[in-house]
């Protein structure tokens, strides 16, 4: 059994039998990225090209592994990529491996069917647990001569197939944990649910303001309320309230080391698995309706024109009066100003029917909201309205439908004034306090969301491709330009089959948003002075600027740069982790929702090109499969990567992204997350 992949297990060792002499060659640190035909390449932090590792020459790496790496070719006329070989495995990667398990006598492994592990894992029999079962087991090592990797068993996940095994498979191949220890949840329980009068002291009291919250329809924490009151002067009063979560978990306590660590909530198709225990998460800073409330607030005098001045940031207490779901705050402002008045709305739903001065407040803090929103486009903010795709599921897991979710103005009302905090708070720590104030040459330590100006280069292929559908860009020197030039080419593509290729090569030119003590200012909201406030429930940088500001504002010194440039990164990486786990859901139900469809055919449009097919999304669900070249009967097709295109040798015949195609679909793979796609060609 152990000899299923003998072969290519044991190439891995090669390079180890004989050291040749070699002319110096650069080395790195990078991480190990496996693909389940054994390709390697190692990334290199801060380097945008990874190096590619032949099977003979890594040493017995294996994916996530921290390993040293020479590089012996760099990227040129002749080669295609830059390769070097593993010279060190400096650290074994602590992810597990999700497999299947399969018992022979006194023997065991784990049968990989993972995209990133093409070897099979030895391990002792764990205790408990069937031949069949998926279960996920870590690496311990691989020596030369061991024709597999070895090492043990950290959970039995269940039977293949069930929604619960394959959820918890997903978070386990990210290292994400499912359960709180019980650790952690007693020391959350033991957090007093009363509010004192010491809790109240040097609080603003809202408790009487009209205050709100709107979330989706299905949302279980409520993290942050807007209130609203109108000035004598004819302004108004508006206050972005968050939950106090740093009132609460203190630093270096369980609860706080274990946030720490996981860094964000995840969200996956059928479940959320928290930052924090319930009962913080979804009890005591869940800004539910009618129950008082501490919270962490930014408060605003607005006026009808959406001019913003006296910015206030402070520990305040609260009492939501409503609690809206999205729908129906979109139905109030949809109504508009004179018909809203009239009807009756929401009735039946948890807080009954909406009072009058509330669907005033949210047809003002709507009209507000849409000159925020105009006013930042204006200055350069990039504007990638995409409908997302959500999956419907029954109460089993199922996936029973696909819908495309936009965003409408009772999304912008929330989005524009969560902004409104975020910068401001962020303006307020990097400056002398005042709005629009110059940042100081020695500005405190503080945790900012930055992101980097685009990619130039791929800029230009935007352009490129552009040119083909007939749109015209004109040569670009980089900054706000490229900004407004993209938010115009999107508005010219507006309602063109061509619009999300488009969007997809923008966002393929933007950097990654992440979080930074140096202050490089946020281009795609352009935006000088940026930071995550207004969710501290969900993402732990959030709770590290609450406790920033409050120790600012009450004259703290500078705190520990060191240290929150290494939580920054910290944050980053389990915010990529979360986001890949998320997609990784998404994919699996969408496999599953079309296992029932195989030899249906769809119309789609082509979503990528890679140099081994074409990936296809399909209408009216946007679900992505690939159709291999080698699947093409009408012609064989070279990837022409410079211009985001495939070329047939013999009819010349072109394939663009965007281009309509007709597809069926041949094959789906739940263990791989794939779906095949054959193109319907004439005959």
């Amino acid at each position: 059994m152990s000899k299923r992949k003998s072969k290519s297990r044991s190439a891995g060792h090669k390079g180890d039998r004989k050291k040749k002499a070699r002319k110096f060659v650069p080395e790195y640190i990078g991480t190990v990225k496996m693909s389940r035909e054994g390709f390697v390449f190692v990334a290199i932090e801060g380097q945008e090209e990874d190096v590619y590792v032949k099977a003979s020459k890594t040493r017995g790496a294996l994916n996530g592994d921290t390993v040293k790496v020479a590089v012996t070719q760099e990227k040129d006329g002749r080669a295609k990529k830059r390769s070097g070989e593993i010279i060190a495995i400096i650290e074994r990667s602590t992810k597990p491996f999700v497999g299947i398990l399969h018992i022979v006598g006194k023997q065991a492994w784990v049968l990989m069917s993972s995209k990133t592990m093409p070897y099979d894992i030895e391990v002792p029999i764990p205790e408990g647990a069937q031949k069949g079962m998926k279960v996920a087991a870590v690496v311990d090592g691989w020596e030369r001569g061991e024709s597999a990797p070895h090492g043990h068993v950290v959970d039995v996940l269940g039977l293949p197939g069930e929604n619960e095994t394959e959820m918890h498979a997903i978070l386990a191949e990210f290292g994400l944990p499912y359960r709180f220890s019980p650790e952690v949840e007693n020391a959350a329980d033991s957090i007093p649910e009363e509010i004192t009068d010491k809790d109240r002291a040097k609080r603003r009291d809202f408790r009487s303001t009209l205050t709100f919250t709107i979330d989706p329809a299905d949302a279980k924490d409520y993290d942050d309320a807007i209130s609203f009151r109108k000035l004598e002067n004819g302004n108004y009063e508006v206050g972005v309230h968050i939950a106090d979560v740093s009132w609460y978990v203190k630093p270096g306590s369980a609860v706080d080391k274990e946030a720490q660590e996981r860094g964000t909530s995840v969200y996956l198709v059928d479940r959320t698995v928290p930052m924090l225990p319930e009962k913080l998460s979804n009890k005591l800073c869940s800004l539910r309706p009618g129950e008082e409330k501490l919270t962490f607030s930014a408060v605003f005098e607005i006026t009808p024109q959406a001019k913003v001045f006296n910015p206030w940031f402070g520990r305040t207490e609260i009492v939501s009066d409503y609690r809206f779901a999205y729908e129906l705050a979109q139905e109030i402002i949809d109504a508009g100003p004179e018909e809203a008045m009239k009807r009756d709305f929401g009735e039946g739903s948890e807080c009954g029917i909406v009072p009058a001065d509330v669907k005033e407040a949210i047809i003002i803090l709507n009209d507000i909201a849409l000159k925020l929103r105009e006013r930042r486009f204006k200055a350069g903010a990039v504007n990638f309205d995409r409908p997302e795709m959500k999956v419907d599921i029954d109460a089993d897991g199922k996936p029973i439908g696909v819908h495309q979710k936009f965003s409408k103005e009772a999304n912008w009302l929330i989005e524009e004034f969560m902004l409104l905090a975020n910068r401001n708070v962020a303006e307020f720590v990097a400056t002398d306090g005042k709005m629009g104030g110059k940042a100081l040459s020695k500005a405190k330590t503080f945790v900012y969301r930055v992101h980097d100006e685009p990619n130039m280069e791929k800029i230009s292929g935007l352009r490129e491709f552009a040119g083909h559908f007939g749109y015209k860009v004109g040569e670009l020197s980089g900054g706000r330009d490229v900004a407004v030039a993209l938010n115009g080419l999107m508005e010219q593509a507006k309602d063109k089959p061509e619009l999300a290729a488009i969007q997809l090569l923008a966002l393929r030119s933007m950097a990654k948003a992440c979080y930074s003590t140096d202050n490089i200012g946020h281009y795609g909201l352009a935006f000088r002075f940026y930071t995550h406030f207004t969710s501290p429930i969900r993402r732990y940088p959030d709770l590290m600027v609450h406790r920033l500001l409050a120790k600012y504002m009450a004259g703290a010194e500078s705190q520990d740069l060191d240290y929150y440039t290494q939580q920054c990164k910290h944050a980053s990486e389990r915010e990529v982790v979360a986001a890949e786990a998320e997609r990784e859901s998404t994919k699996y139900k969408l496999v599953e929702f079309m296992q029932d469809k195989i030899g249906q055919e769809f119309d789609g449009q082509v979503s990528g090109i890679t140099e081994w097919g074409i990936y296809v999304e399909i209408e009216p669900t946007k679900i992505e499969g690939m159709v291999p070249y080698r699947t093409i009967r009408s012609d064989f097709f070279d990837y022409d990567a410079d211009h985001y295109r495939a070329v047939g040798r013999r009819t010349k015949r072109i394939i663009r992204l965007g281009d309509p195609l007709r597809i069926r679909v041949k094959g789906t793979s739940l263990e791989q997350k794939l779906l095949d796609y054959e193109l319907v060609e004439e005959l």
